[in-house]
């Protein structure tokens, strides 16, 4: 189904959507028109381009310096310039500047995902059942290039995680709140590092592409750095910079940020409370499911039409691990006990997003697996045959699932993602705004998503497409939207 197109805007949730849920996946000759972004850039995008290259970096600064000044009350900063009793300049001397201590910590963790990366071939898939690892071929590029992965996420995540409980229980060579202690600086290192990653691709695109076919240009500068001219930049055989930077180091920290908060908010307070549980087991479901689904993963958009540019390398080291973050590093400064009704349902509210979540896509990755010669909620699926042009003028065939989930909204799949990002959110209770940032950002997020791959998908299958949308009529929400 129209799925997975990942942002015009900083690098969002893990969401394991594919393209679309048509039964071809790859596709040789795909129109270059409808891959990735965009060939010309018209004066509203290139200004929503300036202002998220402007802004983005004051908006995560902005969460963050107002849990640590303010404790998280987002219009205390605001309020204080108002009437006078802070001006920025106050604001700014009392944010703690880059440390020695932080670029260290921030240099030898990039560099052990790096090695775990590059290094370390996977071994999960040989004794876990159903752990798809090791070499795996992604989807073809608009050129027709092939490119092969080393999948070893899972085993980067346990293995970073096993050394974490090992140090915690046993060696002791860092505490445990290292990550809370030097948030702040660690902040100005991931931004470094975000910058540097996205202009080098810039340069590396421009002057040394892996693939001189896979390249795109705009003719504007801000268009191209933001949005990426090439398509898979690597060095040597197995680097990849989408995979990498899409995946590790910020997914892999998510959960061992999570783990920071709480052993702070242990420290501060001297229990960790059941919020605080259910937000770090609830998103870590998510993040241990990126990484067990992560061969499928190259088969989504972000691998298999978006350029790597400034919003996935800054996005994935900036965007992604402090603001994803927000409801563990809120818990820190309010340590909210839920009642038992409330954190089952907290639970519960989870647990059933996870599963809508995780169903809907098995049954899109069963279909085009198996090219519809499967059983959906225990009957034989219902397509809508369908045909598109490729830029070569030749015409293609292909299927559109509307059994299951598929069946109730063209998108129900996000509603399961809605559903765990609200869950998030209501662990913290009521008291502040700023953890319900996060299902604010995703419900806009989605929203332009489901329009923008519906556009895409309408003009691929014409009137075939409006057959679709006569099957099912809604996109999200059945009988709303």
């Amino acid at each position: 189904m129209a799925a997975k197109s990942q942002r015009n805007v900083p690098k969002a949730k893990i969401t394991n959507d594919s393209v679309t849920n048509d039964s071809v996946t790859n596709d040789r000759t795909a129109s270059q028109g409808q891959w990735g972004r965009a060939w010309e850039v018209d004066w509203f995008s290139l200004g929503s381009i300036i202002f998220l290259l402007l802004c983005a970096p004051f908006i995560v600064y902005y969460f963050i310096m107002a849990c640590d000044q303010y404790s998280c009350a987002l219009t205390g900063p605001v309020v204080d310039i108002a009437t006078g009793r802070a001006r920025l300049s106050d604001i700014w001397a009392k944010t703690p500047p880059i440390t020695r201590k932080a670029a260290q910590l921030y240099t030898l963790w990039v560099t052990f995902q790096v090695l775990l990366y590059t290094s370390l071939p996977d071994f999960c898939h040989k004794f876990l059942p159903g752990y798809v690892g090791g070499i795996q071929e992604g989807a073809v590029t608009p050129a027709g290039v092939v490119n092969k992965y080393q999948i070893n996420g899972l085993q980067a995540w346990l293995l970073t995680h096993l050394l974490w409980f090992a140090n915690a229980h046993l060696l002791s060579w860092f505490s445990p709140t290292i990550i809370f202690d030097n948030w702040i600086p660690l902040l100005w290192c991931a931004n470094i590092l975000g910058y540097a990653v996205s202009t080098f691709a810039m340069v590396k695109g421009y002057f040394f592409p892996t693939s001189a076919r896979d390249c795109k240009f705009t003719g504007n500068f801000f268009y191209n750095y933001m949005m990426g001219v090439e398509f898979n930049p690597r060095i040597g055989k197995w680097f990849d910079f989408k995979l990498f930077f899409n995946g590790r180091p910020g997914i892999v920290a998510w959960t061992l940020i999570n783990l920071s908060f709480a052993a702070k908010q242990r420290e501060l307070h001297g229990h960790v409370t059941n919020a605080m549980v259910l937000v770090n087991v609830l998103q870590a479901i998510y993040v241990i499911d990126f990484f067990w689904n992560e061969t499928w993963y190259l088969k989504t958009i972000d691998i298999c039409h978006d350029h790597f540019g400034w919003y996935l390398g800054w996005g994935d080291c900036v965007w992604l691990p402090y603001l994803y973050t927000l409801q563990g590093l809120y818990l820190v400064y309010h340590p909210v006990q839920l009642s038992t009704p409330h954190a089952v349902g907290v639970l519960l509210l989870g647990l059933v997003g996870y599963y809508i979540f995780r169903v809907a896509n098995h049954q899109k990755d069963l279909f085009r697996r198996t090219d519809g010669r499967c059983l959906i909620w225990g009957k034989k699926p219902k397509v809508i045959e369908c045909s598109y042009m490729s830029a070569d003028g030749q015409t293609h065939h292909s299927k559109l699932l509307v059994s299951g989930f598929w069946g109730v909204a063209r998108h129900f799949n996000y509603v399961g993602d809605l559903m765990g990002s609200l869950a998030y959110c209501l662990a913290c209770g009521g008291g502040h705004l700023l953890p319900y940032f996060y299902i604010i950002y995703m419900a806009i997020l989605l929203t332009h998503r489901c329009l923008r791959d519906e556009h895409r998908c309408a003009s691929k299958y014409g009137r075939d497409w409006e057959r679709y949308t006569a099957a099912v009529p809604y996109r999200l929400l059945p009988g709303i939207f």
